[in-house]
């Protein structure tokens, strides 16, 4: 159960004091331990005891800091933390040393001195000056939000490809930190050999760095060298490919499992889906497309991940059609669709033709208002609004092929075996006038078998 404090900067006379009061006692406080009790209880708090986390945003009114701060919370939960208290200080700007004023660094101090906190977690960017210097106020460690996600990533990072995405973002993140880690790097190397002047620790860890980014992008170059041949092989025979983007945890996955049973793992977690998965997907028009879930989204989504995670995201890129999910209970909705256009500008293909899904929908007691030509309203979960969602990819996509009946004669038989190597037949019947085709024919060869066509039936 999470115990969640606010510590709001509004409330008069605060202190990490009476925060303690309000705290429920630990539990077998003032009873007396039979032989043994200490020993298991310590075995049962390393197996089953969460990290609990102090969640610390500064409001400098760049953009709404209880929403993130909320954000991170849902990170810290998903990491495997519970939270102990959260703290939103309003500020002109972030402190150049600790970036929340020394007073509330004081409190948060005095706090996780005196509720056992084990991790204090910045909703912003940390520096290594910085980082060092809250750690020595509060005696723990501390993370920001970027290494908060990068944690969260290693653990749900699957296939080869998502854990060297994973491993690079994380390296380059902490390449230019590395000076913020205390003395111990700075030392020079001991033992035979490494006596005298020479490179320090430091200096050693930021070459190894650097050699292994290398051969990270090296590997992942070679992976998205695969990638770009399988789609210009899906290009080549014709293919049409929608992605499934938006925000995390909008029921991206539930939606691709509802129509295609693809059993992708589906939790109510942040980052559930890492690495994208493809299933076909049949149109009432008769045409397949290849449906793609790719990784979800969150506000400030560090740049480390973007660029790390750029081969996979560049499945949405090079899309026909992406379905930009998003939550409709949510009240940031909005939001979720602006933080995802923004990314889609960010890789270029902010102009690509996209439908907005409103899914959750069964969670609303009412329909929205404003209701566009490319907006579907449906349920993941309860399977409604598929239909009018098929109906409408059907129609934002750039028509490939045309349902045709056909009355193909003997001695032209040859254009049967080409509209079924560009198309697909449904049904087909030898007659004596020659061959009747209920086909669906690429739009490349209509010209072929304009003459052939069955008008009126």
């Amino acid at each position: 159960m999470i115990s969640s404090l606010s510590l709001a900067h509004k409330r008069p006379g605060f202190n990490a004091k009476n925060l303690e009061k309000r705290l429920p006692p630990p539990q077998g406080r003032g009873k007396p331990r039979t032989k043994g009790e200490g020993s298991r209880r310590m075995i049962e708090n390393n197996v089953e005891k969460k990290q609990r986390a102090v969640l610390v945003a500064v409001d400098t009114g760049e953009y709404d800091a209880q929403v993130s701060l909320d954000e991170l919370e849902e990170l810290a939960v998903t990491a495997g933390a519970e939270t102990a208290a959260k703290v939103l200080q309003k500020r002109g700007g972030f402190d150049p040393a600790t970036v929340i004023g020394s007073g509330r660094l004081s409190e948060i101090a005095e706090f996780c001195k005196g509720d056992g906190a084990d991790l204090v977690v910045f909703d912003c960017e940390l520096s290594p000056a910085q980082m060092r210097n809250i750690e020595d106020a509060c005696g723990v460690p501390v993370i920001d939000r970027t290494t908060l996600i990068l944690d969260i990533f290693a653990q749900r990072a699957v296939t080869a490809e998502g854990k060297l995405q994973v491993e690079l973002a994380q390296l380059r993140y902490r390449l230019p930190r590395l000076t913020g880690l205390g003395g111990a790097l700075s030392r020079l190397g001991g033992g035979i050999g490494t006596r005298g002047p020479g490179e320090s620790q430091l200096e050693t860890d930021r070459r190894h760095i650097r050699r292994r980014i290398a051969a990270l992008q090296d590997q992942l170059a070679e992976l998205e060298k695969r990638r770009g041949l399988l789609r210009a092989r899906r290009k080549k025979e014709g293919v049409t490919t929608v992605a499934i983007v938006g925000y995390t945890n909008v029921g991206k996955s539930t939606l691709l499992n509802a129509l295609t049973n693809a059993g992708v793992l589906v939790e109510d977690k942040l980052f559930a889906t890492l690495d994208p998965t493809s299933r076909a997907l049949s149109l009432p028009d008769g045409r397949e497309v290849l449906l793609i879930d790719t990784v979800g989204l969150v506000r400030r989504l560090p740049h480390q991940l973007v660029e790390a995670f750029k081969s996979t995201l560049e499945e949405a890129a090079n899309a026909d059609l992406l379905w930009c999910v998003c939550d409709a209970s949510s009240d940031e909705t909005d939001e979720q669709v602006a933080v995802t256009r923004r990314l889609m500008e960010e890789l270029g293909v902010g102009d690509k033709p996209m439908l907005v899904l409103l899914n959750k929908c069964d969670l609303i007691s009412e329909a929205p208002l404003l209701f566009g030509e490319r907006t579907v309203l449906l349920s993941a979960k309860t399977g409604f609004g598929f239909d009018d969602l098929l109906q409408k990819t059907a129609a934002a996509l750039a028509p490939t092929h045309r349902r045709l009946r056909l009355l193909i004669p003997y001695d032209r038989s040859g254009l049967v075996n080409e509209i079924m190597a560009g198309g697909k037949v449904f049904s087909q019947e030898y007659t004596p006038e020659g061959t009747r085709l209920d086909a669906l024919v690429d739009v490349r060869i209509l010209h072929k078998v304009a003459e052939f066509v069955l008008h009126g039936e």
